[in-house]
């Protein structure tokens, strides 16, 4: 599924970066690295994502090209 679809408060795992390779290697700068844990704090204008220990928005265009999967509430730590 796509980052702009996971619900606020839940956490997933980064599968696949979609955008341009330009935009992909941004996203790894901040953070958004393929199978890095993050939490969707906030689904707004923009979406707000825990993601190594930081919190950082981007938008809801930018995180269509995200795509995650849902990690079980066991698992769901965010490092």
């Amino acid at each position: 599924m796509q980052l702009n679809q996971v619900k606020a408060g839940v956490s997933v795992r980064i599968k696949h970066l979609s955008a341009t390779p330009e935009i992909n290697h941004r996203l790894r700068e901040l953070g958004f690295c393929e199978e890095q844990r993050i939490k969707l704090l906030s689904q707004h204008t923009n979406i707000i994502c825990q993601v190594c220990n930081a919190r950082l928005g981007i938008s809801s265009k930018l995180a269509e090209t995200i795509l995650v999967e849902q990690i079980p509430p066991t698992q769901a730590k965010v490092a």
